[in-house]
Protein backbone atom coordinates (compact mmCIF):
# COMPACT_ATOMS: atom_id res chain seq x y z
CA UNK A 1 0.00 0.00 0.00
CA UNK A 2 0.91 3.25 -0.51
CA UNK A 3 0.52 5.95 1.95
CA UNK A 4 1.00 10.07 1.40
CA UNK A 5 -0.04 12.91 3.29
CA UNK A 6 -0.17 16.67 2.06
CA UNK A 7 -0.48 19.70 4.56
CA UNK A 8 -1.98 22.88 3.07
CA UNK A 9 -0.30 25.50 5.60
CA UNK A 10 -2.74 28.46 4.87
CA UNK A 11 -5.42 26.21 6.27
CA UNK A 12 -3.48 23.67 8.81
CA UNK A 13 -5.37 21.38 6.25
CA UNK A 14 -4.27 17.36 6.22
CA UNK A 15 -5.46 15.21 2.58
CA UNK A 16 -4.36 12.01 2.17
CA UNK A 17 -3.25 9.75 -1.09
CA UNK A 18 -3.32 6.25 -0.48
CA UNK A 19 -2.72 3.25 -3.45
CA UNK A 20 -2.94 -0.38 -3.45
CA UNK A 21 0.26 -1.06 -5.31
CA UNK A 22 -0.92 -4.51 -6.38
CA UNK A 23 -3.60 -2.93 -9.23
CA UNK A 24 -1.76 0.87 -9.33
CA UNK A 25 -5.10 2.24 -8.36
CA UNK A 26 -5.34 5.37 -5.86
CA UNK A 27 -7.74 7.31 -3.54
CA UNK A 28 -7.47 10.79 -2.09
CA UNK A 29 -9.59 11.71 1.08
CA UNK A 30 -10.19 15.12 1.34
CA UNK A 31 -8.68 16.49 -1.35
CA UNK A 32 -7.72 20.24 -1.38
CA UNK A 33 -8.83 22.71 -3.82
CA UNK A 34 -5.20 22.34 -5.86
CA UNK A 35 -5.03 19.02 -7.66
CA UNK A 36 -2.05 19.01 -9.44
CA UNK A 37 0.04 17.80 -6.21
CA UNK A 38 -1.76 14.52 -6.00
CA UNK A 39 -1.69 13.99 -9.92
CA UNK A 40 1.73 14.74 -9.60
CA UNK A 41 2.86 12.22 -6.97
CA UNK A 42 0.63 9.26 -8.36
CA UNK A 43 2.12 9.93 -11.57
CA UNK A 44 5.74 9.14 -10.31
CA UNK A 45 4.68 5.99 -8.29
CA UNK A 46 2.58 4.98 -10.65
CA UNK A 47 -0.74 4.98 -9.38
CA UNK A 48 -3.59 6.20 -11.14
CA UNK A 49 -6.28 7.94 -9.15
CA UNK A 50 -9.73 6.68 -9.86
CA UNK A 51 -11.77 8.24 -6.38
CA UNK A 52 -11.91 10.73 -4.30
CA UNK A 53 -14.03 10.92 -0.48
CA UNK A 54 -15.11 13.48 1.25
CA UNK A 55 -15.76 13.01 5.22
CA UNK A 56 -17.66 15.91 5.50
CA UNK A 57 -19.35 19.43 4.23
CA UNK A 58 -16.77 21.90 4.69
CA UNK A 59 -16.84 25.49 5.92
CA UNK A 60 -13.02 26.34 5.75
CA UNK A 61 -12.60 25.65 1.52
CA UNK A 62 -13.65 24.52 -1.42
CA UNK A 63 -12.59 20.67 -2.17
CA UNK A 64 -10.82 19.46 -5.33
CA UNK A 65 -13.07 16.50 -5.25
CA UNK A 66 -15.64 17.62 -8.63
CA UNK A 67 -12.10 19.39 -10.57
CA UNK A 68 -10.53 15.64 -10.36
CA UNK A 69 -13.74 13.81 -11.23
CA UNK A 70 -14.14 15.63 -14.34
CA UNK A 71 -9.98 15.52 -14.68
CA UNK A 72 -9.72 12.27 -14.94
CA UNK A 73 -13.18 10.40 -14.06
CA UNK A 74 -12.64 9.62 -10.62
CA UNK A 75 -15.62 9.18 -8.75
CA UNK A 76 -16.49 11.03 -6.04
CA UNK A 77 -17.86 9.27 -2.66
CA UNK A 78 -19.80 11.33 0.04
CA UNK A 79 -21.95 11.21 2.81
CA UNK A 80 -25.96 10.05 2.69
CA UNK A 81 -26.48 10.45 6.60
CA UNK A 82 -27.35 13.80 8.83
CA UNK A 83 -29.99 16.15 8.30
CA UNK A 84 -32.46 15.94 5.17
CA UNK A 85 -32.40 19.81 5.35
CA UNK A 86 -28.25 19.79 4.81
CA UNK A 87 -27.09 17.02 2.52
CA UNK A 88 -24.63 17.46 -0.67
CA UNK A 89 -26.90 18.68 -3.98
CA UNK A 90 -26.74 18.77 -7.60
CA UNK A 91 -24.21 15.71 -8.20
CA UNK A 92 -25.29 15.11 -11.49
CA UNK A 93 -22.87 15.75 -14.00
CA UNK A 94 -20.07 13.37 -12.14
CA UNK A 95 -19.75 9.41 -10.53
CA UNK A 96 -20.39 9.82 -7.50
CA UNK A 97 -21.14 6.91 -4.64
CA UNK A 98 -23.52 8.01 -1.57
CA UNK A 99 -22.41 6.62 1.66
CA UNK A 100 -24.39 5.41 4.99
CA UNK A 101 -23.16 3.97 8.19
CA UNK A 102 -21.44 0.90 7.89
CA UNK A 103 -21.10 0.16 3.99
CA UNK A 104 -17.65 -0.26 2.48
CA UNK A 105 -15.75 -0.11 -0.65
CA UNK A 106 -12.79 -0.43 -2.25
CA UNK A 107 -9.72 0.96 -4.25
CA UNK A 108 -7.67 -2.38 -5.51
CA UNK A 109 -7.82 -4.53 -2.91
CA UNK A 110 -7.43 -1.37 0.09
CA UNK A 111 -10.87 -1.52 2.18
CA UNK A 112 -12.90 1.36 3.86
CA UNK A 113 -15.33 1.01 6.44
CA UNK A 114 -17.65 3.86 6.53
CA UNK A 115 -18.55 5.49 10.40
CA UNK A 116 -21.17 7.92 10.77
CA UNK A 117 -19.77 10.15 13.37
CA UNK A 118 -21.83 13.35 13.58
CA UNK A 119 -20.93 16.39 15.79
CA UNK A 120 -19.09 18.47 14.06
CA UNK A 121 -21.24 18.43 10.97
CA UNK A 122 -24.77 16.12 11.11
CA UNK A 123 -23.46 14.35 7.60
CA UNK A 124 -19.94 13.90 9.47
CA UNK A 125 -18.27 10.35 8.44
CA UNK A 126 -14.59 8.59 9.48
CA UNK A 127 -13.24 6.10 7.33
CA UNK A 128 -11.56 2.90 8.76
CA UNK A 129 -8.55 1.30 6.27
CA UNK A 130 -8.21 -1.79 5.91
CA UNK A 131 -4.65 -2.94 3.57
CA UNK A 132 -6.37 -6.74 2.81
CA UNK A 133 -3.54 -6.02 -0.15
CA UNK A 134 -1.09 -6.04 2.52
CA UNK A 135 -2.42 -9.11 3.78
CA UNK A 136 -4.02 -8.24 6.78
CA UNK A 137 -7.30 -8.96 8.46
CA UNK A 138 -7.33 -6.30 11.03
CA UNK A 139 -8.04 -2.55 10.37
CA UNK A 140 -4.75 0.25 10.22
CA UNK A 141 -5.79 3.16 10.85
CA UNK A 142 -9.58 5.61 10.28
CA UNK A 143 -9.35 8.85 8.56
CA UNK A 144 -10.89 11.36 10.99
CA UNK A 145 -11.99 14.26 9.30
CA UNK A 146 -12.81 16.86 11.37
CA UNK A 147 -14.36 14.54 14.14
CA UNK A 148 -10.96 13.84 16.48
CA UNK A 149 -8.05 15.60 16.02
CA UNK A 150 -4.66 15.32 17.65
CA UNK A 151 -5.29 16.03 21.31
CA UNK A 152 -8.58 17.66 20.36
CA UNK A 153 -11.80 17.25 18.84
CA UNK A 154 -14.01 19.27 15.96
CA UNK A 155 -16.16 21.95 16.98
CA UNK A 156 -20.15 21.85 16.31
CA UNK A 157 -21.05 25.05 16.43
CA UNK A 158 -20.36 26.15 12.81
CA UNK A 159 -23.87 25.35 11.15
CA UNK A 160 -25.66 27.85 13.71
CA UNK A 161 -22.68 30.62 14.03
CA UNK A 162 -22.11 30.31 10.20
CA UNK A 163 -25.39 29.33 8.80
CA UNK A 164 -27.70 30.58 11.44
CA UNK A 165 -29.24 26.79 12.22
CA UNK A 166 -30.69 27.76 15.80
CA UNK A 167 -30.09 25.14 18.11
CA UNK A 168 -27.56 23.14 16.16
CA UNK A 169 -24.67 23.87 18.46
CA UNK A 170 -26.20 22.02 21.35
CA UNK A 171 -27.95 19.14 19.15
CA UNK A 172 -24.04 18.80 17.47
CA UNK A 173 -22.35 18.62 21.01
CA UNK A 174 -24.16 15.56 22.18
CA UNK A 175 -23.98 13.66 18.89
CA UNK A 176 -20.25 14.53 19.73
CA UNK A 177 -20.69 13.10 22.83
CA UNK A 178 -21.96 9.37 21.91
CA UNK A 179 -20.04 9.67 18.34
CA UNK A 180 -16.58 9.26 20.70
CA UNK A 181 -18.07 6.54 22.72
CA UNK A 182 -18.06 4.65 19.60
CA UNK A 183 -14.43 5.87 18.67
CA UNK A 184 -13.55 4.78 21.85
CA UNK A 185 -14.45 1.16 20.75
CA UNK A 186 -11.92 1.15 17.88
CA UNK A 187 -8.64 -0.70 18.65
CA UNK A 188 -6.27 0.80 20.51
CA UNK A 189 -3.16 0.56 18.41
CA UNK A 190 -5.53 1.83 14.86
CA UNK A 191 -3.59 5.36 13.34
CA UNK A 192 -6.15 8.11 13.40
CA UNK A 193 -5.49 10.61 10.20
CA UNK A 194 -7.28 13.81 11.11
CA UNK A 195 -8.52 16.07 8.52
CA UNK A 196 -5.99 19.29 10.12
CA UNK A 197 -3.65 20.59 12.45
CA UNK A 198 -2.73 23.52 14.90
CA UNK A 199 -4.12 26.52 13.61
CA UNK A 200 -7.18 25.71 12.09
CA UNK A 201 -10.45 27.59 13.13
CA UNK A 202 -12.26 24.03 13.09
CA UNK A 203 -11.50 23.25 16.89
CA UNK A 204 -9.81 24.57 19.57
CA UNK A 205 -6.89 23.18 20.73
CA UNK A 206 -5.80 21.30 17.55
CA UNK A 207 -2.33 19.48 18.36
CA UNK A 208 0.84 20.00 15.84
CA UNK A 209 1.49 16.41 15.51
CA UNK A 210 0.15 15.22 12.13
CA UNK A 211 -0.96 11.75 13.40
CA UNK A 212 -1.82 9.76 16.45
CA UNK A 213 -3.73 6.30 17.47
CA UNK A 214 -6.89 5.61 18.79
CA UNK A 215 -5.08 4.59 22.22
CA UNK A 216 -2.80 7.30 22.63
CA UNK A 217 -6.31 10.10 22.26
CA UNK A 218 -8.10 8.36 24.99
CA UNK A 219 -5.54 8.77 27.34
CA UNK A 220 -4.64 12.08 26.49
CA UNK A 221 -7.45 13.78 24.82
CA UNK A 222 -9.52 15.84 26.74
CA UNK A 223 -12.66 15.16 24.86
CA UNK A 224 -12.06 11.26 25.44
CA UNK A 225 -11.16 11.69 29.22
CA UNK A 226 -14.58 13.61 30.13
CA UNK A 227 -16.95 11.04 30.50
CA UNK A 228 -20.33 13.13 32.33
CA UNK A 229 -22.06 14.46 29.08
CA UNK A 230 -23.48 17.66 30.53
CA UNK A 231 -19.90 18.88 31.59
CA UNK A 232 -18.58 17.38 28.08
CA UNK A 233 -21.30 19.68 26.23
CA UNK A 234 -20.54 22.58 28.53
CA UNK A 235 -17.02 22.42 27.92
CA UNK A 236 -17.16 21.71 23.99
CA UNK A 237 -19.30 25.03 23.56
CA UNK A 238 -17.23 26.99 25.39
CA UNK A 239 -14.44 29.33 24.51
CA UNK A 240 -15.08 28.77 20.17
CA UNK A 241 -13.91 31.43 18.25
CA UNK A 242 -15.94 33.38 16.04
CA UNK A 243 -15.85 31.85 12.30
CA UNK A 244 -14.08 33.46 9.66
CA UNK A 245 -16.93 35.07 7.81
CA UNK A 246 -16.52 33.49 4.89
CA UNK A 247 -17.28 30.05 6.24
CA UNK A 248 -21.21 30.71 5.64
CA UNK A 249 -20.28 30.95 2.50
CA UNK A 250 -18.04 27.67 1.63
CA UNK A 251 -20.64 26.16 3.35
CA UNK A 252 -23.64 26.96 1.44
CA UNK A 253 -21.47 26.24 -1.74
CA UNK A 254 -20.08 23.14 -0.65
CA UNK A 255 -23.42 21.08 -0.40
CA UNK A 256 -22.59 21.23 -4.37
CA UNK A 257 -19.94 19.21 -4.22
CA UNK A 258 -17.52 22.60 -5.17
CA UNK A 259 -19.05 23.31 -8.25
CA UNK A 260 -18.23 27.06 -8.61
Amino acid sequence: MFFRSFFDENLAQMSYLVGCQQTGEAIVIDPARRIDPYFKTAKKEGLKIIATAETHIRADFIPGSREMAKRCGASVHVSDEGDEKWKYHQLEGIDYVLLKDGCTFHVGRIEFTVMHTPGHTPESISFVLKDQGGGSSEPMGIFTGDFVFVGDIGRPDLLEKAVGMVGSAELGANQMFHSLQRFKQLPDYLQVWPGHGAGSACGKALGAVPMSTVGYEKLNNWALLEEDKDRFVKMLLSGQSTPPKYFSTMKKLNIYTGDV
